[in-house]
């Protein structure tokens, strides 16, 4: 059996620091997708660049409510953009955008502060905001998104109630080592479970440095995980028996610096990511590069894949936190 390997990547603006700061910062647009250095496209651009070059696809979940902020556009030229290239586009909320329909937000913020969570709210509530995001991502010429993952990966029972009455079959809102679920059912490492009718794909949580009596849990993404953690990883996995492994990634991950000013290329990350491509090019013969789109008609009877916490070496930790530590220098 080969293991399916999904490449997920949060295509999102930024706030900027315009709920905290008090020199009138105002959010972050496409540049924080594009990440633009000297006239090139070192975020998206990039990627796209990398994925065409090794034959694969991946799933873009597009952040929908900023357009509370910036109306339509840009998000819809990146969307169109991402699925012109051949690859999947779903759908990603951060509902702290819908504060900005206050027309007095800066003023309020002295009274009531904005929240980002999709846990713990009212199903109503998040019917509302899954309906708004589908409907942008239509009208952006887009089709209509089947799977969803939450802002933060902050997640709930009534996440997937919601996403089921509005026809939404397919999630990865899971990431333990991102965000522990208060619900115990919801703890999930790895693999393909179904949830109220949901089938979710969590991001892979492994098991990095034990610190003490205590074990850290780290989840798979390219800044957080090395190339040679991210192969074992997915050699473990595959030995392990695990039907899927979901990697976590950003645009703005492969820039390093002020998205305002002094922006540089991550040449670390960017190695990461092409080189994790380039071993899956090779390794098809065990995994199967997919989408998130393409999990639409699996099948409810199918039995849930077992849930094991692997792990990486210590030296492959070590060497990790080193290069990250390296890599905070511009010149690195």
């Amino acid at each position: 059996m080969r293991t399916k390997v999904f490449l997920t990547i949060d295509t999102e603006f930024s706030i900027g620091g315009a709920f905290r700061s008090a020199d009138g910062a105002l959010p972050i647009g496409d540049q924080n997708v594009l990440c633009n250095v000297g006239g090139r496209s070192e975020g998206l651009g990039f990627m796209l660049e990398t994925f065409k070059t090794h034959g694969l696809e991946a799933t873009f979940f597009v952040e929908a409510l900023q357009a509370t902020y910036f109306g339509d556009e840009p998000m819809a030229a990146l969307a169109r953009r991402i699925g012109a290239a051949g690859h999947d586009v779903q759908l990603h909320l951060h509902p702290v955008w819908t504060y900005f329909e206050h027309p007095q937000w800066r003023q309020q913020l002295a009274t009531v502060r904005p929240t980002d969570n999709m846990h713990e709210r009212p199903l109503a509530q998040l019917v509302q905001w899954l309906q708004r995001g589908r409907e942008a991502l239509i009208r952006w010429g887009l089709p209509a998104p089947i799977a969803l993952r939450t802002g933060n990966l902050m997640v709930d029972r009534n996440v997937y109630r919601a996403m089921a009455s509005v026809g939404m079959t397919v999630a990865s809102n899971v990431a333990r080592a991102v965000f522990e679920p208060g619900d115990a059912a919801l703890r999930l490492n790895a693999g393909i479970h179904w949830v109220d009718g949901v089938l979710e794909l969590p991001v892979l949580t492994y098991a990095d440095l034990a610190v003490g009596a205590r074990q850290r849990r780290k989840a798979l993404t390219i800044t957080g995980t090395s190339l040679a953690e991210a192969t074992c990883l997915l050699d473990r996995a595959h030995r392990a028996g695990l039907q899927a492994v979901v990697l976590l990634t950003h645009c703005h991950e492969f820039v390093k610096g002020d998205m305002r000013g002094n922006l540089a290329a991550n040449r670390v990350n960017q190695r990461r990511l092409a080189g994790i491509c380039r071993y899956l090019q090779r390794s098809q013969d065990r995994f199967e590069v997919t989408t998130m789109g393409r999990m639409a008609g699996w099948p409810q009877q199918a039995p849930a894949s077992d849930d094991p916490l692997i792990g990486v070496p210590a030296p492959l930790a070590v060497g990790r936190m080193l290069q990250n530590k390296l890599n905070e220098f511009q010149w690195y």
